[in-house]
């Protein structure tokens, strides 16, 4: 980007998922990524497994807005797998385009949770991608799905959970 040209908006110099805005109103979570080279396939796309990256990236990185360290729980013996995925491709990022990756938890239902993606432009008005992935909580050292979450890590989940207004 030249010094003077401001038609793309501040990243990290790296280009790593940093916040944007925090939480709207509607409980999404929203993130600026720069396509680099490494994202795309051969014909400049981004690879589609990327998107995946990004998607887990804000995801941890909503959480860590709430004071919450992945690594912490992991320390603690709780994984938070990806069990089901649901990932709906509507036109493909290319390289050198800023875009908005936006998370929110859609819903816990027992030890399942379910977080909505969005993959948008820089300026949200075009759609990239939607998805939606359910985690379960499981007892690392037993290898098992927990039965109930954590009292800390539901209560995190509350303050991620906005309800959108009718």
């Amino acid at each position: 980007m030249l010094e003077n040209d401001r038609t793309q908006p501040e990243l990290a110099p790296a280009g790593a998922i940093q916040n944007r805005r925090g939480m709207d109103s509607e409980g999404w979570f929203e993130y600026l990524v720069r396509v680099y080279p490494h994202h795309t396939d051969y014909s400049g796309a981004v690879w589609h497994g990327t998107y995946l990256a990004w998607m887990e990236e804000a995801r941890v990185e909503s959480l860590r807005s709430l004071g919450i360290q992945y690594a912490d729980w992991v320390a603690q013996g709780l994984e938070l797998p990806v069990v089901e995925l649901s990932l709906r491709y509507h036109r493909a990022v290319q390289m050198g385009q800023s875009v908005a990756v936006r998370t929110r938890i859609a819903a816990t239902e027992g030890v399942r949770l379910l977080w909505d993606y969005e993959i948008r432009s820089a300026d949200t008005q075009e759609l990239y991608v939607t998805a939606q992935v359910t985690l379960v909580g499981v007892d690392r050292d037993k290898k098992k799905i927990i039965r109930q979450l954590p009292p800390a890590l539901k209560e995190a989940l509350t303050r991620l959970s906005v309800k959108p207004s009718a």
